[in-house]
Parts: C-alpha cells; sequence; structure tokens
C-alpha cells in the first residue's frame, strides 16, 4: 500500500482507492458472459483480463496483433478469444468490429482499456494527432460497431483519467485535430482522455434504455503506458511514486472491473474514480461540447 493509499477510505461503494480488481468481484460469478477488452496484453488490461476469466467470463481479448492477445492469454484458464485490433489503423479497428459481430458474440460489456500516453513529439496518422486517433478514434470505430452484438443490459467502460483537467482551454480542439496550431504531449494526451469521457457521456445519451456508459480513471499506475515519458521522470515515477502514492496494477484494474460487472452500478454516462462516482472537470460535463465531439468524429471516420 502506497503511502498516499495508507489515508484513503472506502466510499459509499464499499470500495475504494484499495481496492483489488479481485476484491470488487469477490463472490461474482460471470459465467454466461462475455466481455470485449482492448489493451489485453499488459498491465491493467491483463489483469481485468485474468479477473474477469476467473469470475468465469468470456473475455474476447484485444491486442496489437493476435499474436500479442494469444501470448497473454497464455496459462490463463477460461475462455479467451484472441483478437487483433490495432487502434491506430481505421481499417484495424472496423475490422475487429465486424469480426465480433460475425462470431456473433452477445457482449454484456466493452472495456475499452488501451492507449497510448505523452508522446515526446508531435506524430500525425491518417490526419490526426496519434494519441487522439488512438485512444479516442480507434475506439469509437471499434465500439460503434459492435453496438448491435450489445445485450439489454450491456455497459460500455471507457478508460478515460484525470489527465483530462489537464487539457486544452477550449477542452477539445475541434479545429486542430492533427496538432498543427500547437502540440503538447500532456495537453493532448489530456485531450484524447477527455474525448473518452465525452464519448461515454453522449454514448449514454444514446444507448437505449438498460444499457449503459460510463468513464472511469483507473488511477495513477506505473505501467508502460508512461513508457514515452524521459528516463528521469519514469525513474522517480516508479521510485518514489510506488512508495508515496501509485496504486498497484490490481488496485488501478478495480475500478473499470467494478463498473463493468458489479450489480450495484447504476446511472448512466457517469464518472467513476476509486470505484465511486466522481466529479469530472467542466468540460467533462460539457454535453454540448460532446454532441459536437460525436459529430465531428462521425465525418472524420467517415472520410478515413
Amino acid at each position: 500500500m502506497s503511502l498516499y493509499g495508507f489515508f484513503k477510505s472506502n466510499g459509499p461503494s464499499g470500495f475504494g482507492y484499495n481496492s483489488t480488481a479481485e476484491g470488487v468481484t469477490d463472490g461474482r460469478d460471470l459465467s454466461g458472459k462475455t466481455y470485449l477488452l482492448t489493451g489485453c496484453n499488459s498491465g491493467l488490461g491483463l489483469e481485468t483480463m485474468r479477473v474477469l476469466t476467473l469470475r468465469g467470463a468470456r473475455v474476447v481479448a484485444a491486442a496489437r496483433t493476435v499474436e500479442k492477445a494469444a501470448s497473454a492469454s497464455a496459462g490463463m484458464d477460461g475462455e479467451i478469444v484472441p483478437l487483433a485490433c490495432e487502434l491506430s489503423e481505421p481499417a484495424s479497428a472496423r475490422a475487429a468490429a465486424e469480426t465480433v459481430v460475425a462470431a456473433g458474440y452477445e457482449l454484456d460489456g466493452i472495456i475499452a482499456n488501451a492507449g497510448i500516453m505523452a508522446l515526446p513529439k508531435r506524430t500525425v496518422q491518417h490526419g490526426l494527432e496519434l494519441q487522439f486517433l488512438t485512444n479516442h478514434i480507434g475506439h469509437f470505430l471499434l465500439v460503434t460497431g459492435v453496438l448491435g452484438q450489445l445485450t439489454a443490459d450491456a455497459r460500455v467502460v471507457m478508460l478515460s483519467s484525470a489527465a483530462h483537467t489537464g487539457t486544452f482551454p477550449e477542452g477539445v480542439r475541434l479545429d486542430d485535430l492533427d496538432a498543427a496550431g500547437e502540440y503538447s504531449a500532456i495537453r493532448n494526451y489530456g485531450q484524447s482522455k477527455l474525448a473518452n469521457l465525452l464519448f461515454a457521456t453522449e454514448l449514454s445519451r444514446r444507448l437505449p434504455a438498460g444499457q449503459m456508459a460510463h468513464a472511469v480513471h483507473p488511477g495513477v499506475i506505473a505501467t508502460n503506458l508512461g513508457r514515452h515519458m524521459p528516463g528521469v521522470v519514469q525513474t522517480l515515477f516508479r521510485g518514489l511514486g510506488n512508495v508515496l502514492a501509485l496504486k498497484t496494477i490490481p488496485q488501478g484494474a478495480a475500478t473499470q472491473t467494478y463498473v463493468a460487472t458489479h450489480p450495484d452500478v447504476t446511472g448512466n454516462g457517469n464518472y467513476w474514480a476509486d470505484c465511486n462516482v466522481a466529479k469530472s472537470s467542466a468540460h467533462g460535463r460539457d454535453e454540448a461540447l460532446a454532441a459536437a465531439l460525436w459529430d465531428k468524429t462521425e465525418a472524420l471516420v467517415a472520410a478515413l
């Protein structure tokens, strides 16, 4: 337990900062349920996959390649279906969705966990800044492509971040999504995480009654997500951070696992942290921005 975690108590849900993915699913039988999970091959995704299968669920496990997904699932009990989904390539995201539909999987949940963070240099692919393309556009294509497979009470869980508060003054720069006007490793990452949150907000409004969409902040965890940070920052992050404030990977996977599976989760379009409903930034609660982003994204993906 980190020093920060020592002082944290559980919230109204009965869980909190120190809860783990195993802990929030204790006693849950997920037999017969199917979850689509991105980023299954490392960090929070790997732990989420392990716990879902531990509780009896089938996991359609997406990674950049089938080989990565299969390797990650090796040795795990339960039914795991490896799936290739390179989120930065629209054709791959579309193909992944088509594979799920063709297989006829009925999805009880989608956990959009994969992402990239803090690229040191502006990188543009398909005319879009790469963090925005990967974290938002790729997931938009995948999730909207399988909405017809959702069960009547399915849940879509988008991995956002508290970093969504550190974006640009406009929230999402809809007229500069290739970052030609300005690029900031942290702000553009924050913009992509705000986009994940706003996607959940607008999706929750569009889903039929009974289905829900939520966004989660997993906490600050030392995973491969921070691999693009400068070396000295990574050293401090993984050293002092582990002692003072960082969550473990099992703790970091708790909120997304809780929101995807626990029967006590209610409401729709909420932002969650530490397994409890939390308050996002003003931009994160901006329904007009959420709708504008959805419209802009539909136009972008139609052209890709």
